[in-house]
This record gives structure tokens, C-alpha cells and sequence, in this order.
């Protein structure tokens, strides 16, 4: 007799329900059982629970189960292994104990088991199905189809076509796969998992309308399952079809009005179509039915920040702060947005309430020191990223501290900290290069090309400062040849930076003056139009800048067009000119204005042309 089978039924005698009742009183340790007594002898090891080889399997059995509901898989396999052994011919414990093995990693073992258990009952379709996975996991795909497939070759039941679909679609079989979903489909129209099925293969093929008519068919049978929703809008995105999607999401609120994951989703799929305007009004109305979900508050903020609605992302976040002290997230991001709107004195505040066991605490005295730097008070900033070093170390810091130091006119200071930070790694490209930098925005241009050049030492292919020496000998007009071929290296090497495209053009101007003033005065303006070409694609690459836009106006007013430079020279201005380097825009601009005012209108209409 198959005991662990039998167990299984439920039709017991009476006696064996009493023998079982008797066990279980057994292993709860009632004293007044005669099973009670135990000794050290007949415990199984690793369980804690009385091995009883006097009695059935059916002990062993349970023994076995409740260690598995406690979660003891090595006494719930010495179990099933002492009931195999008095029952050697139970398919069902063979599955079972194949299943305990093959979870502890044995695979081997758990299929000899699980073959064991198919050979004596070949009619235990589950044992059949498990043995097949265990198959697929060795990919021994053959012996998985043969487990799953009846003697006229087809599937033993719809699980085992299931699991040949999946095993179809795994090997790329996907006519094969296709067959069996349909086959499902066919079987029973309402089930989900068979069109999902049915869909997934459609997909593969890339048959995209017909994996979303698969879908829509089944979404008659079951309108209520958003997850068909989901896997619809899932197809559109991929094919590109946004509009698709956001469809399907308005489709699906008209049936269920403000459900939250549909509004999320289309909110979403509006971000995606840069429909900022659309997404907005949907979080929005996300917070209005739903005003306690702070991650909505916080999504909205970004969104109306992201549109340039600044004012709008301020009062979103004040409320926020207000509503979750607790989340300090809420408070950087107002600060940031307030520094954004030229509110510096408040965002300062904001960032000083941020207390230094928050981990943003280091990010918002940063904050504080760049509002202050900006505010032109580089001593207050000089300050703040003194604490910040206290706290962390950073070569970033120390560099930001060093241009400080310089700013609030403690040049030697900032060189000192660069220069001691170059006796612990000499010849330190990035500390060299930081070096020229000082100098140079300091007025100290010898210093500035002597570690610049001292980078290219280091590094040849450096492209700031190729760019840098190059830049600075065309200023000068020396060496033009030479600072033509180091920018044009530096554009190589970094093509979309625009301020380098700007050097180059400077470097055509430059090089445009003796000619203009000599005898090759058509390779001059030859030279000028190059420059122009140039200095347009580094406005392009900017954005806009200042620096570049004098430039323009610079070769504007060289090459015979006045009324063209003041243009760029007035835009350089609107743009806020860097005095440093720009020191002489404003007087460009009016002796410019003064000599047009003695143009000739028709010539002045002309040059405008």
C-alpha cells in the first residue's frame, strides 16, 4: 500500500485517524499521551522531533510537513527521506522529497527523484509538470516536451501547454508558442493568462495590433482588470504611439473617475509626450482627490519648476513644508527654488533651518555658500565651505575654497592651498590647471600661461588648456599660428563646447588684423567671415554669452557693418557683461552710437541688410 498517498485521502479508517490523532497529540508533547515519552536516542537530528520507526510513513509524513511550515527544510527532508524509505514505492513522495531538494539547490538529485516519481505513477500530472521544470531550469528542452506531451503528442493538460508555450517562446519557437496560447485561447476565451500569452508571442513578431486585439478581447471578459490597461498602454508606449496611450488613460477615468494609478500613469505618459502643461493639470487634480500623498505634492513642485512656473513651485513647496515638517526634502527644494527666483536672502534662511544630523546638511550650507558668493559677499561663502570642509573631504572643496580665498583678495591664501595640495601630488594635472585658473581671473595672465603650460606638460591632449594658452596668446596677438593649431586640437578633442569654438573664431580676428592693414585685405575679410562662421556656432553652443556676442560685434565692425556690431554689443549687454573681461563694452557703445548718428540712412539701412 502507498501510505503517503493515502494520507492524502480522505477517506481514512477509523483506526489510522486515531493512530494520527494520537501522533499529533505526540508532537505536541502532551504528557498524558503514551507517545510522550522521549529520549535523546530518538530524536531526529537537525528537527527536534521523535523518530518513530515502529510506526507508518503517514508519521514520517506529518513529521515532515509541519518542519516545512516551520520553516526547518533539513528535518522536513530527513523525514520524507525515513517515510521513502518505508514506502519505496510512493510516487507522491518522491515528488515531494524532489521538491525539497531541488529548493536546497540539488538538481541533480531532485529530478533522478522526481524520474523516480513519474515511472511509478506516469498519471500525477502535477509530479509530470514539476519534473519538466526541473528540466527547463538544466535546459534539457527535449526531455521537458516528452514530460509534458501524452502519447498522441499533445499537451497533458492546459497547465502542461502552458509550460511548453514558455519554453517555445524562451527558444525563440515562436510559431509553435503561438499555436499552443491560441490552442488556450480557444479552450476557454476568458482566460487572461492564455491572451496575455497570446499577446506576448504577437509582440515578439512584432505584430503589434494584433497582440492589442488579443488583449481587447479578453478586456470584454474582464473590464475590471487594470492590469490589461497597463499592458495596453505598455504596447503603445513602445511603439511610439503617446497620443495611444494617453487615450487609453482618459478611456479608462471615464469608467473609473480619479482612479489614482490611472492618473499617475497619465500624468506620466504626458511627461513623456512633453506635454508639461497636460501633466500639470493632471497632478493637480491628483492632489485634489487625493491631498495626503506627499509624493504627489512633490511631483507637482518638479513639474511646475521644470515649466519655468516658479512661483507656483514656491507656494506648492511652502505648503509642503508646512504639511511635512518632517520631510526636510521638502525644504532644500524650496530653497533651491528660491535661489532660482531671486529670492536669496529668504532661500538662506530656508537652507539654515536644515539641521546638521540631516544628510542634506552638507548640500545646504553649499547652498548658502553659493547664494552668498553670488550676492558678492565671498567672505560669508568663504565661511560656509570652511565648514562644509570640516565635515568632508573633497579636491572640489578645496578648490571652491581657494577661489574664495582669491575673491575676497587673499590671492597668496588661494595659491597656497593649491600649491600645498600639489606638494602631496606633484605634477597633479588637475591642481596645475586650477593654479592657471587662479591666476588668470586675478589678472596675473604670465602666471595663468606658466601652469597652464605646465598642464600640457602633463597632459598634451588637455583641451581647456590648449584652449587657455591659445586663447590668451590670440588676445595678445602673439604666436597666432601656433594658437590657431592648439585650438583647433581643443575643438577636436572637445567639439561641442561653445567657448572654445569661440576662441577659434577669436584666433580668425586676430589673425584678419595685419592683413586688413596691409596689402591682402580680401584675405582679411576672407578671415573675418571664418571668424563670423565660427563665433555663430559658439552662440549656439552657449546658449548665449556676453563674451561671445562683443565678439561678434567686434568682427561685425571690422568687416564694415556698424549697425550689425551694435546689435551684438547692446545684446552682450542685456546678456550682463562679465566686467573683468569685457571692461571696455559700454564705451564700444557709445562711440558707436555716436558714429552712426553721422551715417547716412540709406547706408546705414545697408549695412542692416
Amino acid at each position: 500500500m502507498r501510505a503517503s498517498a493515502e494520507i492524502l485521502k480522505i477517506s481514512r479508517s477509523r483506526l489510522n485517524l486515531v493512530a494520527i490523532l494520537a501522533t499529533v497529540v505526540s508532537l505536541a508533547g502532551c504528557a498524558s499521551s503514551p507517545f510522550s515519552h522521549r529520549s535523546v536516542d530518538d530524536r531526529s537530528k537537525g528537527s527536534g522531533r521523535v523518530v518513530r520507526p515502529e510506526v507508518g510513513a503517514e508519521y514520517d509524513i506529518l513529521v515532515a510537513e509541519m518542519s516545512v511550515r516551520e520553516a526547518d527544510f533539513a528535518g522536513a527532508q530527513a523525514a520524507f527521506e525515513r517515510a521513502l524509505e518505508k514506502d519505496p514505492d510512493s510516487a507522491t513522495l518522491h515528488f515531494r522529497l524532489a521538491q525539497l531538494v531541488a529548493q536546497n539547490g540539488d538538481l541533480a538529485e531532485a529530478t533522478r527523484l522526481a524520474q523516480r516519481g513519474e515511472t511509478l505513477d506516469p498519471e500525477d500530472l502535477k509530479g509530470r509538470l514539476f519534473l519538466a521544470r526541473l528540466y527547463r531550469l538544466q535546459r534539457n528542452l527535449p526531455a521537458a516536451e516528452r514530460v509534458l506531451l501524452n502519447s498522441e503528442g499533445q499537451p497533458v493538460n492546459p497547465e502542461a501547454a502552458l509550460a511548453l508555450y514558455e519554453i517555445y517562446l524562451e527558444t525563440g519557437q515562436l510559431s509553435t508558442a503561438l499555436g499552443l496560447a491560441q490552442g488556450l485561447v480557444e479552450a476557454d476565451p476568458k482566460s487572461l493568462g492564455a491572451a496575455m500569452a497570446v499577446a506576448t508571442v504577437y509582440e515578439r513578431m512584432g505584430r503589434m495590433a494584433d497582440a492589442e486585439a488579443a488583449l481587447l478581447r479578453v478586456l470584454d471578459y474582464h473590464p475590471d482588470r487594470f492590469v490589461i490597461y497597463a499592458r495596453l498602454a505598455r504596447m503603445r508606449r513602445a511603439r511610439g504611439d503617446g497620443a495611444g496611450e494617453i487615450q487609453l488613460y482618459r478611456d479608462v477615468l471615464v469608467k473609473y473617475p480619479d482612479h489614482y494609478g490611472t492618473l499617475v500613469s497619465l500624468g506620466e505618459a504626458q511627461i513623456s509626450d512633453k506635454d508639461m502643461d497636460g501633466a500639470i493639470e493632471t497632478y493637480v487634480r491628483i492632489l485634489e482627490v487625493y491631498p495626503d500623498d506627499p509624493e504627489v505634492v512633490r511631483r507637482l513642485a518638479s513639474l511646475e519648476f521644470g515649466a519655468g512656473r516658479y512661483e507656483d513651485a514656491a507656494k506648492r513647496l511652502r505648503y509642503a513644508v508646512d504639511q511635512y515638517p518632517e520631510q526636510v526634502e521638502f525644504r532644500y527644494s524650496l530653497g533651491q527654488v528660491l535661489r532660482v527666483t531671486s529670492e536669496p536672502e529668504e532661500a538662506i534662511l530656508v537652507f539654515d533651518e536644515i539641521n546638521s544630523d540631516h544628510p542634506l546638511y552638507v548640500e545646504s550650507r553649499m547652498q548658502i555658500a553659493l547664494l552668498h558668493q553670488e550676492q558678492g559677499r565671498p567672505e560669508l561663502a568663504l565661511e560656509e565651505v570652511e565648514i562644509v570642509r570640516e565635515l568632508r573631504s573633497d579636491r572640489g572643496l578645496d578648490f571652491h575654497a581657494a577661489t574664495l580665498r582669491a575673491q575676497t583678495g587673499d590671492l597668496s591664501g588661494g595659491a597656497e592651498l593649491l600649491k600645498g595640495m600639489l606638494k602631496e601630488t606633484p605634477n597633479d594635472e588637475e591642481v596645475l590647471y586650477q593654479l592657471g585658473v587662479l591666476y588668470g581671473n586675478h589678472n596675473d595672465p604670465d602666471q595663468a600661461l606658466f601652469y597652464m603650460e605646465q598642464v600640457l606638460i602633463q597632459n598634451p591632449q588637455n583641451p581647456q588648456a590648449l584652449n587657455y594658452v591659445g586663447y590668451t596668446w590670440a588676445e595678445r596677438g602673439q604666436r597666432l599660428d601656433e594658437a590657431e593649431e592648439m585650438i583647433r586640437q581643443a575643438v577636436r578633442l572637445s567639439p561641442g563646447d561653445g567657448y572654445i569654438v569661440d576662441s577659434l573664431g577669436w584666433v580668425y580676428f586676430r589673425q584678419a588684423q595685419p592683413l586688413l592693414e596691409g596689402k591682402n585685405r580680401a584675405e582679411g575679410l576672407a578671415l573675418l567671415e571664418k571668424a563670423i562662421e565660427q563665433l555663430d556656432l559658439a552662440v549656439e553652443l552657449t546658449g548665449g554669452d556676453p563674451v561671445v556676442s562683443e565678439h561678434l560685434g567686434d568682427v561685425y565692425l571690422q568687416s564694415g557693418r556698424p549697425q550689425r556690431a551694435l546689435e551684438y554689443y547692446e545684446e552682450a549687454v542685456e546678456l550682463e557683461p562679465r566686467e573683468l573681461e569685457q571692461p571696455d563694452l559700454l564705451d564700444k557703445i557709445e562711440t558707436l552710437k555716436k558714429n552712426l548718428s553721422h551715417t547716412d540712412g540709406a547706408a546705414r539701412e545697408l549695412d542692416a541688410q
